[in-house]
């Protein structure tokens, strides 16, 4: 990371300071929700409530990224978002929490996520030069997965045995310490010549036909991933009969993939190329999708979850130095947020489809489902994403 702008290596500390937060929420959110109920129904509503802004809220924060500084928007998303999960912790300590409760507050830090999150996305190549942005990417991909994966859920369930109320608040401080970091940033306000057009990232993005079939792929596989994955924490501790702390511990050995996607990335790509990267990377969480399901332990349902992050991680790399690549930066803010429209929109309603699977045929079949679908998916997708990906890469 030597060769990286001092201000990229700036955000670098504070992606990786927020995410160790976030990583302590994501393992203690769900645990929490199990102690008000273990209804497979309203645990999937917690998560679907999560995403849920990403398909109402997502058009706005496009429009809003690209006539403010992205900078400064970022730092004041993480303070509203420790104020949020502040708040959390008085109603844990206090006792006051019910699905309603969880719903809504998850639903608010979800919103915050949107602005925060494309944000960052479009501000990143103003930090550093394009030929260095598979790099850049993968390092904040590292720095997402060490602190959300690996060290953030077993902190998360550690911290939730020993006292409900204290992930929260070590994820509070850590959205204040990255927002000190994120106000240290330089400034760079993209002043549009004209009136900023939501309608105009649409028109782009439509006018793309690789970005718009990423978009689309995108679509589908994280619907198959809630799907999936908005029931983990009761597959864990009813269908494996394990306890809270394996949760966070399964969750962090699933992040070791990650890490090494990461690391890797530069190199595998610059061997394979972007078009066979993603392709591998398609095809292999269809295939672990569906043998998650039919994981007989622990130990098998991690390695799976380590394969599935590797892959992933190469994918959101490639497909978000595109990304960066192709879209003009003062467009930048609102395509991306169109493209995670079209990619996250649907993960609310994939979290509630794995719910109500969960609920009527049991905790393990959501998986199989996911995979069966991811894998169709790809094969649709083949005439169009391969001619698409040799127009914009060099063979």
């Amino acid at each position: 990371m030597t060769d990286l702008p001092r201000a990229y290596r700036r955000l670098w500390w504070a992606t990786g300071i927020d995410s160790l937060g976030n990583g302590v929420f994501t393992a203690a959110l769900p645990l929490l929700a199990v102690t008000v109920s273990r209804d497979a129904r309203d645990i999937a509503l917690v998560s679907a409530a999560t995403y849920l802004p990403w398909l109402l809220l997502s058009l706005t924060a496009g429009s809003v990224i690209d006539r403010v500084d992205r900078i400064t928007l970022m730092w004041r998303t993480q303070t509203l978002q420790a104020l949020i999960v502040g708040v959390l912790a008085a109603l844990v300590a206090a006792e006051f929490v019910t699905v309603p409760v969880l719903v809504l507050l998850a639903f608010a830090l979800g919103s915050c996520d949107v602005f925060y999150d494309n944000a960052a996305q479009a501000a990143l190549p103003d930090l550093v030069p394009k030929s260095l942005l598979h790099q850049a990417n993968g390092s904040q991909q590292v720095a997402l997965i060490v602190g959300r994966q690996f060290l953030g859920p077993p902190l998360g369930s550690l911290f939730f045995a020993l006292a409900w109320t204290l992930p929260f608040a070590v994820d509070a401080v850590s959205f204040v310490v990255a927002a000190i970091l994120l106000a240290g940033l330089p400034k760079r306000r993209h002043v549009p010549t004209e009136r900023v057009k939501v309608v105009d990232g649409l028109r782009w993005l439509r006018k793309h036909r690789l970005l718009r079939a990423l978009a689309l792929l995108l679509g589908v596989n994280t619907f198959c991933g809630q799907l999936g994955n908005a029931t983990l924490v009761l597959f864990v501790t009813d269908a494996l009969h394990l306890g809270a702390g394996v949760f966070g511990l399964l969750l962090a050995g699933a992040a070791l993939g990650g890490v090494a996607g990461g690391l890797v990335i530069t190199r595998l790509v610059t061997r394979l190329g972007d078009l066979r990267a993603l392709l591998v990377s398609l095809a292999v969480n269809a295939v672990v999708f569906v043998g998650m399901g039919f994981s007989p332990n622990v130990a098998v349902l991690g390695g799976l979850f380590a394969v599935s992050s590797f892959v992933t991680t190469i994918w959101n790399v490639v497909t978000v130095s595109v990304r960066q690549r192709e879209v003009p930066t003062a467009l930048l803010g609102r395509v991306n947020s169109v493209y995670r429209l079209l990619g996250w929109g649907l993960m609310p309603l994939g979290a509630l489809t794995g719910g109500l699977l969960a609920h009527r045929f049991g905790i393990r079949v959501p998986y199989p489902v996911a995979g069966v679908a991811r894998g169709l998916a790809l094969v649709a997708a083949l005439p169009v994403l391969i001619p698409a990906m040799r127009e914009v890469t060099p063979r």
